[in-house]
């Protein structure tokens, strides 16, 4: 609140305090704010009367004096809930998720992301209004929906740019075709629809859950295809126009001859990705179309299957030991299809041999703890954040007249 008068401090920005845990009760946030017990109280009111903010338990009695304890503020993590949808090329995952991330209900199911934009997010109304029965919701009560694709996403418009594996989508409206989706198979009125970048939402899904402390925290996503999502100070780094963490496109020498699904030669997901050791195991007379087969060998022990994937390893470690040395990350997640014991083991021979010590000595590598989740749970978080940011509680609450 430096640098802000008193009068500035909206209800947005109190509901902000209580639920980052800054300041929750009355008494704190008057200190925080400096606004006074009569202000505070009003702009509290509104959140109540909203159904947005709820009291706990007392707290602990401050004064040495004694007296009653101060009555705790909770952000009311029941009011609505989210709907989120991960796609990959071939599967799809959707949930129904509290405001605080927990999971209602969920569905997975096969979606080929090539069957185009419209029957893809058709489906997805449907999954919706069936995880929303499930999980014994009404659709008025979804206040947002967050989806998880893999390409590079403009999260100003929620549109794809040249997705190298997803033909048919590039500057589609997603965000009206979802809404409208929604409506279509629940009746209900349309409702905000954020998008971005699969590797981004897991990211943020990963690192709010389980390393919230860390500022600076990578995630690199090998299935299909390899991207990687930045989260700095808690935030997500997206670059210009959601391009940043593309490092699949990125030319190695040893690529110089294989063709990438974006037109180019060299490319470290030609050569690397769970799909170009599918490509090479059916060369070999092993069947596997996918990094979903791959991953089904390399959990069965296949010992083909297990070499080309520590070899993918190896050559997505010397990339990584150039972004581990660019971004200093404290913590270097490695998911997706294979993100096996072959694949990291590869990883480390090559980052820790070709990375400056000085740029590894406190980061740890680790695997996914979410799982297929982690996109589902970055979505929700996203579209969270995103209705309940100080200035978007301000419109929101005018809103609803309160």
């Amino acid at each position: 609140m430096a640098g802000r008068s008193a009068s500035q401090a909206s209800a947005g920005e109190l509901l902000e305090l209580v639920r980052s845990g800054r300041a929750t009760t009355r008494g704190a946030l008057q200190q925080v704010t400096g606004l006074s017990r009569a202000t505070v109280g009003q702009r509290l009111d509104r959140l109540f009367r909203a159904g947005w903010l709820r009291e706990g338990a007392g707290g602990p009695v401050d004064s040495p004096l004694g007296g009653r304890p101060s009555i705790t503020l909770e952000f009311d993590d029941a009011h609505a809930v989210v709907l989120t949808a991960d796609l990959d090329t071939r599967h799809a995952r959707a949930a129904v998720l509290t405001l605080s991330g927990e999971i209602l209900a969920e569905h997975g199911g096969t979606l080929v992301i090539e069957d185009g934009p419209e029957p893809v997010l058709g489906e997805l109304g449907r999954w919706f209004a069936e995880l929303l029965e499930k999980a014994g919701r009404g659709a008025q009560e979804v206040c947002g929906i967050g989806l998880a694709v893999p390409g590079p996403v403009d999260c100003e418009t929620g549109r794809v740019i040249q997705p190298p594996i997803m033909p048919g989508w590039d500057g589609y409206d997603i965000r009206g075709r979802l809404a409208r989706a929604f409506t279509e198979h629940t009746g209900a009125g349309e409702v905000p629809v954020l998008v971005d970048n699969d590797a981004n939402l897991m990211a943020y899904g990963e690192q709010r859950t389980g390393y919230p402390h860390c500022s600076a925290f990578v995630l690199v996503k090998v299935s299909t295809g390899i991207g990687a999502g930045v989260v700095v100070d808690g935030s997500l780094y997206r670059g210009i126009d959601g391009g940043a963490g593309d490092i699949g496109h990125i030319r190695v020498p040893e690529g110089a001859d294989a063709l990438c699904r974006c037109g180019s030669y060299g490319c470290l997901a030609a050569v690397a990705s769970g799909g170009a050791v599918a490509r090479r195991l059916a060369e070999a007379g092993v069947p596997a179309a996918s990094g979903a087969d791959v991953r089904d060998l390399l959990e069965a022990g296949h010992p083909e299957a297990t070499g080309l994937a520590r070899e993918a390893g190896r050559r997505v470690g010397d990339v990584l030991a150039t972004v581990v040395t660019l971004l200093n990350p404290g913590v270097l997640m490695i998911a997706g299809d294979l993100a096996g014991t072959p694949f990291v083991t590869g990883i480390r021979e090559l980052l820790y041999q070709r990375a400056l010590p000085r740029s590894t000595a406190r980061l740890d590598v680790v695997t996914s703890r979410l799982g297929e989740r982690a996109g589902l749970v970055g979505a929700g978080a996203l579209v969270v954040e995103h209705l309940y940011a100080p200035e978007r509680v301000e419109e929101r609450l005018r809103a609803l007249g309160v």
